[in-house]
Formats: C-alpha cells, sequence, structure tokens
C-alpha cells in the first residue's frame, strides 16, 4: 500500500506480572545462575523468599514489576520494592542468555528508576555480587555508586556481595 511505513515490532515488550510469573521467575534464575556461576539451590531459595514477600505485601502505589516478553516466552524482569519510605529496592534484575545485547536489562533498570521517582523515592538501593559483571556494567551506566562491598560465602561460593545507591 502507498504511503504505509512498515515499522519493525519491537523486539520485546514489558508488562506487569501475572499468576504464574513468580515461579517462572524464581525457576529460571535458579537455573541460569547455577549454569552460569555455578550457584546452587540455596540462590533458589532466596529468590523464591524475596518474590513471596513481594508478592503477600505487594502495594502497587509504591511497588512494581516488570516482566520481558519475546514471541510469547518471558526473557526478563526486575522488581521495584519498598525497603523504606524514602528508599526503593531494586530486585532480582535477570536477562536470559538468548536475548542479552538487546538492550533488555538497561531498559528493565530504567523502568525500575523511572518509577522509583514517580512514586516519590529520594533513593534507590540494590545488592549484586561483584562476579555479574554484565549487571553492574548496566547499573554503573544508569549512575549508580559503589557504597559497599563485602565478601561472604552464599550460594556455594565465595562472593563479594556489593550494595549500589542512586540519589533520585
Amino acid at each position: 500500500m502507498l504511503g504505509l511505513s512498515r515499522v519493525p515490532p519491537l523486539p520485546y515488550t514489558l508488562r506487569p506480572h501475572q499468576p504464574g510469573d513468580i515461579g517462572w521467575v524464581i525457576h529460571r534464575q535458579a537455573i541460569i545462575y547455577n549454569q552460569e556461576y555455578g550457584w546452587d539451590e540455596t540462590f533458589e531459595a532466596l529468590v523464591a523468599d524475596i518474590l513471596s514477600k513481594f508478592i503477600l505485601n505487594f502495594n502497587p502505589k509504591c511497588e512494581r514489576s516488570w516482566i520481558a516478553e519475546r514471541d510469547g516466552e518471558i526473557v526478563g524482569s526486575v522488581f521495584c520494592a519498598e525497603k523504606t519510605k524514602s528508599v526503593a529496592a531494586l530486585r532480582l534484575l535477570y536477562v536470559e542468555a538468548s536475548v542479552r545485547g538487546l538492550g533488555i536489562g538497561t531498559r528493565l533498570v530504567d523502568e525500575c528508576i523511572s518509577f522509583a521517582r514517580r512514586a516519590g523515592y529520594k533513593k534507590i538501593s540494590l545488592w549484586t555480587n561483584s562476579v555479574l559483571h554484565s549487571a553492574r556494567r548496566i547499573y554503573e551506566r544508569a549512575g549508580f555508586e559503589l557504597v559497599d562491598s563485602e565478601p561472604h560465602h552464599s550460594f556455594g561460593k565465595d562472593l563479594v556481595g556489593q550494595t549500589w545507591e542512586l540519589e533520585l
């Protein structure tokens, strides 16, 4: 047809969580972090605990989730939870290996930051591990600053936990 341009579809879409998503995210994170970093089932238990609390205490005024989908499959997610009345927590960013490089991780973090600002938080905080290089690069590009670093033994490995913060 004349005059119609064909705009390519987005390679992915974002949506809020729905029934079944939380179990899927727990499952995928457990598998991915085991395959990529050798983390044991205690990581799965931590993710399950975090997401259980998120769902059981969910307050849509100050908390949100983003589930990334591509061709009907979940390919990533992130959660924004209330840490305190003035501090949001960015939780559990993950992106499937098959879609890394499409900007999904950056977009998920940007959405979380934008929501935290709109919700009136003064700061956003996150905890990660130093071995998660790609995620750390996303956080740095978004303006997060490393505020604490501490060795720990978790998930069957010796790791260095890091706390990052962004003033909003």
